[in-house]
């Protein structure tokens, strides 16, 4: 590039963390468990890495990037890689990383050992130039050798690199540059390979002017180390790739690395990261239910997951998450809350929307509303923003304005109704009448024949509504009940599910907060048949797309094909 920017990408490191501290080592799979006791630990400078070592011991290593959480009392079973903002796009970079590696993989001596790094480069003939570039630079050479340290440095690690793995196309580019009449590019060269080569044409010359002998003298200044060719002026084919393997060759623009996103929009302007049947590890079908999963789907950056509400059937009355009738095992609806609320915002501080599917029965609903209030606090969104009302007309608040909330997705009351059943709630004179009380386990029924002429679809519905490809689902669900508890009903706020009538309905209301989910299948045939209406619509309001029944293997649809144009979840 050529206006210089000054991309600081290395984190600071806590002194703490470089320093270190001691703990025992625990390590725990199906065949092996390892105890290693009185384990210092460190954290390097870069942040990149975790190392430790005890005495009589080989030092180990890992990336940081491998850590996807810290708890108390246990550990993740599986492990999820983060994205930190370190430079891992540079050439440099990389060889740095492997270089620390290495450096950290001591014997129980505190040495490197060679046949550690020749390892890193492979084998076979590759081996044989590991061990003579070691002695061509002074170091220990023989396969059972071992190298201090502090001997080797990162710049004797780059010089092995390029003994190892040579860059011919950089030595074309360098004899083409030279006529192949000297070793050192000449100023003059220089000038003219920066302008003619390396400067992006399109660029506007006020902004980003062109190369003079100023600015290469600097470039040269930068990265040659040969005192001879820097007095003269001139680059050496090692200075060269020093600048070519730089920053300032970066394959993008530096500064578009640190370029904010806007996220000062309505929400329905965004994307969102979401999740279906959140809970289920395998299969939809007879598949497992496990709390983990909704931890390692936040962590993963998601920020929408859903819970299945059933009533639960002990003495305790504690509400479940299951899949319904779709003989999965069940896992409690507070452990679940308790799992979010300690990594919903470990990646992000954006806001998380739990999709309710709620078949609970009053009485349990206020469980559900209880564990949301008493765990989640301050985290959960109560009430409407005074700036972002719960009026038709009015947008929904952008993410910079719901940092750190999390919102509830569920069925609503109206207005006064919930005002009249919340008064007597509080009062103590709510009496909870449900509708008929749902069973998680019992059988689902079988689908029913399907007739042989189908009926006109209903005003509004898409075609090929009700199944894919005219496929029917192998279980049939059942819908989330109606009633809801006054109490739940008030934490509900920007994410207001209603059934969806029509683009021109949903238009003339002008309710922003209200949201309506489609099967992948109906959702495509919107976009098929009303693209723009549906664009409009998601302009306006939050859409879900939830995959079609037939995707018992827990597959996915490929949002970016169709969905993602046009801002649906």
């Amino acid at each position: 590039m050529t206006k210089k920017f000054e991309f600081n990408w290395r984190i600071e490191v806590p002194e703490l963390l470089r320093n270190g501290s001691t703990f025992d080592r625990w390590f725990e799979d199906k065949e092996t468990t390892e105890y290693e006791p009185n384990c210092l630990f460190k954290v390097d400078e870069y942040g990149f890495f975790i190392y430790w070592k005890s005495e009589g011991k080989d030092g180990d290593v890992i990336e940081l990037a491998q850590v996807s959480d810290i708890r108390y009392g246990g550990t993740p079973k599986v492990l999820i890689t983060l994205t930190f903002i370190i430079n891992m796009l540079f050439v440099p970079m990389h060889k740095r990383l492997s270089w620390m590696r290495l450096s950290f993989q001591v014997d129980p001596k505190g040495k490197v050992p060679v046949k550690v790094i020749s390892k890193t480069f492979a084998s076979g003939k590759t081996e044989k130039l590991v061990y003579q570039g070691l002695a061509d630079m002074g170091l220990p050479s023989g396969k059972s050798d071992k190298i201090e340290p502090k001997d080797f440095t990162f710049e004797k690690f780059k010089n092995l690199y390029f003994k190892i793995c040579p860059r011919n196309d950089i030595e074309e580019l360098f004899q083409s540059i030279t006529k192949g009449k000297s070793d050192t590019i000449s100023l003059g060269q220089l000038v003219q390979f920066m302008n003619e080569k390396q400067r992006d044409p399109r660029l506007n010359e006020i902004l980003y002017p062109l190369y003079d002998e100023k600015r290469c003298t600097e470039i040269i200044n930068d990265y040659e180390e040969d005192e001879k060719a820097k007095s003269n002026k001139s680059l050496t084919k090692e200075g060269f790739i020093r600048y070519l393997m730089s920053d300032e060759n970066a394959p993008v623009f530096l500064d578009k690395l640190e370029e904010w996103m806007d996220m000062d929009q309505p929400l329905a302007h965004y994307y969102i990261n979401s999740s279906h049947n959140t809970y289920l590890s395998g299969r939809q079908i007879g598949g497992k239910s496990t709390v983990e999963m909704y931890r390692q789907v936040l962590l993963a950056g998601c920020r929408c997951v859903e819970l299945d509400c059933w009533d639960g059937k002990g003495e305790d009355e504690e509400p479940i998450i299951t899949h319904g009738k779709a003989m999965c095992t069940d896992i409690l609806f507070k452990d679940v809350i308790y799992a979010i609320r300690d990594t919903a915002f470990v990646t992000s501080e954006y806001p998380i929307i739990l999709s309710f599917e709620n078949h609970c029965c009053l009485k349990q609903q206020y469980k559900l509303a209880k564990y949301c209030d008493e765990i989640f606090g301050d985290l959960l969104l109560k009430e409407a923003l005074p700036d972002y009302p719960l009026e038709p007309g009015h947008p929904l608040p952008p993410p910079s304005a719901l940092k750190r909330k999390i919102l509830i997705k569920n069925k609503r009351l109206k207005p006064e109704v919930e005002k009249v059943e919340l008064e007597l709630f509080r009062s103590g004179q709510f009496e909870a009448k449900d509708e008929v009380v749902e069973d998680a386990s019992a059988p689902a029924a079988p689908p029913a024949e399907p007739p042989k002429q189908e009926a006109a679809p209903a005003e509004g519905a898409p075609p090929g509504e009700g199944g894919a490809e005219g496929e029917a689902p192998p279980v049939q669900y059942t819908g989330s009940t109606m009633a809801c508890h006054p109490w739940l009903s008030s934490m509900i706020n920007y994410a207001q599910p209603v059934k969806f009538q029509s683009f021109e309905t949903a238009e003339k209301k002008n309710i922003h907060h209200n949201m309506s989910s489609f099967s992948e299948t109906a959702a495509l045939n919107y976009l098929k048949t009303n693209a723009i209406e549906f664009v409009n619509y998601n302009k306006r309001q939050m859409s879900r797309i939830y995959p079609k029944g037939t995707r018992a293997d827990s597959s996915n649809y490929m949002p970016q094909v169709s969905h993602y144009l046009y801002r649906v979840i």
